[in-house]
């Protein structure tokens, strides 16, 4: 059976191939086992790219310190970065496993997650980047976790609704604290001028299917007006759809889609820009020489005259499609 690989593989397998860093090679690895087609045809390359990952994570486990390898530290792909993080047994990795391909481990004891592990998440025809993390409790913070939640977009607290949720959401909220994180449901390009202490960030509470709905209810109650409160369950997967939309709108983000003169747009590959994001952001994200090179700009969209001629400097929206000439 032929692999029928896709491009979004092929870019990740180019990737790998030109990494020169450890981090860099595992991020490849995560990347093309994500977007590989899942068939009989392709359940050897699988195993590979899995024992590869497993490889890199032994050498980063055991040898970061001596080489300078940070095992914390995990490169961004897609759209964005979502960390999730919380107490012991909660679903972290239930839900990294429900929504990605990611190679995770899921148990029932404690612990399971000894080190960050992300995945890619399809949404619609983009991808965000979910990140699975060991468990985190007052009395006890991996070293190295915090670097991990501070380079990401978005922070992902995630709690048992079927348990002590309300105990979980507020100790986790102030384990964060204690280091001067403060979550806001907000996106993230909304934070620019509230300081550095900001992130965007929302809660999960995840296994809403065995949940009373007073939990449910009185979480919501207790954080309005502040973080949104997600119920969701990796199990049956109730409401992840509603969570991958509003990991979407916190990473503030548009896909917008190009296309050659003649030729239909390419729908399968859209380019990830920064909400308010312009034409001519556009063109400098496709090649850096592009802006100066463009003469001008055709644009299709919602609320647009099909193919209208649109200056460097028009707002792009989500899903716009764009026509530049040279």
């Amino acid at each position: 059976m032929p692999a029928n690989l896709t491009p979004a593989y092929q870019k990740a397998e180019e990737r790998y191939r030109r990494a020169t860093r450890d981090e860099e090679r595992l991020a490849a690895l995560q990347e093309m086992l994500s977007t590989i087609p899942k068939h009989k045809g392709t359940d050897r390359m699988q195993g590979d790219i899995k024992r590869r990952i497993s490889q890199l994570r032994k050498q980063a486990a055991k040898k970061g310190a001596a080489r300078g390898l940070d095992p914390f530290y995990v490169p961004k792909n897609g759209a964005g970065q979502a960390v999730l993080i919380g107490p012991p047994n909660v679903g972290k990795s239930s839900l990294l496993a429900a929504t990605t391909n990611a190679a995770v481990k899921v148990g029932e004891y404690p612990y399971t997650t000894a080190l960050p592990t992300p995945g890619m998440w399809a949404y619609e025809d983009a991808q965000i980047q979910l990140v699975d993390t060991p468990p985190m409790t007052p009395e006890h913070v991996p070293p190295g976790l915090f670097g991990t939640i501070r380079q990401a977009d978005v922070v992902a607290v995630v709690v048992d609704a079927a348990g002590d949720a309300l105990e979980q959401a507020e100790s986790a909220l102030s384990v964060l604290d204690g280091r001067d994180i403060q979550l806001a449901g907000v996106r993230r390009n909304d934070l620019s001028d509230e300081g550095s202490s900001r992130w965007s960030g929302l809660i999960v509470a995840n296994k809403a299917d065995l949940a009373e709905a007073e939990t449910l209810d009185a979480l919501s109650e207790l954080y309005a007006g502040r973080l949104d409160v997600m119920p969701v369950s990796a199990l049956t997967g109730e409401g992840l759809d509603r969570l991958g939309s509003r990991l979407w709108e916190l990473l503030g983000v548009i896909r917008v889609y190009t296309k050659e003169p003649g030729r239909r747009a390419d729908n399968d590959q859209p380019y990830t820009l920064p909400v308010g994001s312009t034409i001519d952001d556009l063109a400098r994200a496709i090649h850096r020489d592009l802006p100066e090179l463009m003469k001008f700009a055709r644009i299709w969209g919602a609320g647009r005259f099909d193919g209208q001629r649109a200056h460097r400097n028009e707002i792009l929206r989500d899903k716009d499609v764009v026509e530049i000439r040279q």
